[in-house]
């Protein structure tokens, strides 16, 4: 398929700048693959079309304040700095993104907070990529807390507002245990306590992944041909409790749903010869658009996204091209907020 296919009008108004007051009151669209009927709801309602038996495989990476304002050495001028990964925890390395990159060169030093961290530009790696040392002696702890504490949340530029207090919860599933996410997998961010305590008691399970969200999910492709556009490769770890969980579903024939597109990745990243689902760690670059078979889930929670991005081309290789198409130009009529903050889309 060619990216001008995921092209639609898209009213800015409807790109959500804060999340649903309480998180399961936020919408929800049911889609059913096999009818094509659109349903209306709200998220709390999903816990009615899952039973006994079912799983929900979640993803408990935990997002970390990625986002540092510091100022370059000498000239003070103020720079951002958005950490994308650690490389080297001993060395304190790390792979980031700057703004202005035109006046970061290699050797310049950057100054965090009152002088609490340094950090020191080792290596140019695209054109805003660098790779910086943080020159500091003490343990790994109190670094993390100091990037914790001097960190901002890092919320997509798309939300054109400055970062509030509340963000810190709000852009984090209530479930996010792994610290290593710079973009929140954001289809899990309706779950709350009660909606999960409901699916306990039905007996549908919530198996986790970790896969760390990069930014390379939110990167825009510039390739009309999408089988030559590359992912960014993202890290992710699936249990053999999990393996279990999801393979006992479907070999019982039922529901296994995927919490987001960030789960399915991992997922699909994940899979036996027999098409079962196993245990497995490392990276993966998995871009999933139309046409595709999922060996691993039949149903999938998403949030509704951009034009002409990955996760649009996912939900549509989920849910059928024009199913999905349509189902977002209903999406734009009835006024669903859009991208991390806004509504959730069930696929069954």
């Amino acid at each position: 398929m060619k990216l001008s296919a995921f092209k639609f009008d898209l009213p800015l108004e409807l790109i959500a700048q804060y999340p649903a007051e309480v998180r399961d009151e936020a919408r929800l669209m049911v889609v059913h693959r096999d009818t094509g009927e659109i349903e209306h709801k709200v998220f709390k309602d999903i816990v009615d079309y899952f039973d006994e038996g079912d799983a929900m495989v979640v993803n408990d990476t935990k997002v970390f304040p990625a986002r540092l304002y510091g100022n370059k050495e000498k000239t003070g001028a103020q720079i951002e700095v958005f950490l994308l990964r650690e490389l080297n925890q001993e060395m304190h390395l790390w792979d980031v993104l700057v703004d202005p990159a035109r006046k970061i060169r290699v050797g310049n030093k950057l100054y965090f907070g009152d002088g609490e961290l340094v950090a020191e530009v080792i290596d140019n790696t695209t054109s805003r990529g660098r790779t910086i040392r943080f020159l500091y002696d003490g343990e790994n702890e109190e670094f993390y807390k100091i990037i914790d504490s001097l960190g901002e949340t890092p919320l997509p530029k798309y939300i054109k507002r400055k970062v509030e207090p509340d963000d810190r919860e709000r852009f984090q599933t209530i479930y996010a245990k792994n610290v290593g996410a710079v973009a929140a997998p954001t289809a899990g961010l309706h779950f709350t306590p009660q909606v999960m305590k409901r699916m306990e008691i039905k007996g549908v399970h919530m198996p986790s992944i970790t896969l760390h969200v990069g930014l390379g999910t939110f990167r825009s492709v510039d390739v009309e041909d999408l089988t030559k556009h590359k992912m960014d490769s993202e890290n992710f770890a699936i249990s053999k409790e999990t393996e279990n969980i999801v393979n006992s579903s479907l070999d019982n024939k039922k529901r296994v749903c995927s919490i987001g597109t960030t789960s399915m990745r991992a997922l699909e990243s994940s899979v036996s010869a027999n098409g079962r689902l196993k245990a497995n760690e490392g990276w993966t670059d998995k871009f999933i658009f139309p046409p595709y078979e999922f060996k691993i889930c039949n149903a999938l929670v998403t949030n509704f996204h951009l034009p002409q991005s990955t996760l649009l081309m996912m939900a549509c290789a989920f849910g059928g091209y024009e199913l999905i198409m349509h189902a977002y130009e209903t999406a734009v009529k009835e006024k669903y907020k859009f991208f991390s903050y806004g509504d959730a889309m069930l696929i069954i």
